[in-house]
């Protein structure tokens, strides 16, 4: 007895049945195509956003060798890493913005500009990030310009500042109404205080 040969159009058929309104009042009247696709939305947004947060803690930044060997030893030796009151600022929480969508952005900039030198092996050695220290430090400054210094005051903001036990050039820098009149956010005095700073960084105008 001959087989019956597949339908050619069954699975088209499938397919065209997940886009039809049910009869069943139960699925509230949603195709069971918009069920499928709400939930392989929901896999893939927990899915990104557990990836956004793998690759935004200390021990990612450093399983790159060239952070590890280069900015981060020198991060070690500052009171940003140790200090008398053991509160430790961590990469990402200098480099990766605390609000989500910004977060988002900084990864896709990432994605974009830094992963491929990386692949390129723009800077895998310690002479050939040496001769692009300068470049990449102003890249960063001109960042945190841009952004009022955000990452800074995530942690050191002028309003719970004390400044009667600051010293006198200090406090004088700290008030409100000179950043206001001059325009001036953290990083206008505070480079290289989490890494060595690059040569010639004292003609660079951010």
């Amino acid at each position: 007895m001959e087989k019956d040969s597949p339908d050619p159009d069954a699975s088209g058929n499938r397919w065209s049945r997940l886009w039809q309104k049910p009869d069943k009042w139960f699925l509230l009247g949603i195709p069971a195509g918009g069920y499928l696709l709400f939930i392989l939305g929901i896999g893939f947004w927990t899915s990104f956003n557990a990836f956004v947060e793998y690759s935004s803690n200390e021990s990612f930044c450093i399983s790159c060798h060239v952070m590890q060997a280069n900015v981060y030893e020198e991060y070690t030796q500052t009171n940003h890493y140790y200090n008398r009151t053991g509160v430790r600022a961590t990469c990402d929480d200098c480099h990766i913005p605390a609000d989500w969508f910004a977060k988002v952005g900084r990864k896709m900039q990432a994605t974009m500009h830094e992963i491929p030198h990386w692949a390129l092996g723009t800077i895998d050695t310690r002479e050939k990030f040496e001769a692009r220290r300068l470049f990449l430090a102003k890249r960063v400054w001109k960042r945190m310009k841009a952004n009022d210094s955000r990452s800074c005051r995530n942690c050191h903001e002028l309003d719970h500042m004390d400044l009667q036990v600051q010293q006198r050039s200090a406090r004088s820098k700290h008030t409100y109404r000179r950043q206001v009149d001059r325009g001036e956010t953290c990083i206008d005095c505070h480079q290289g205080i989490a890494h060595k700073l690059p040569e010639g960084w004292e003609e660079v105008e951010i």
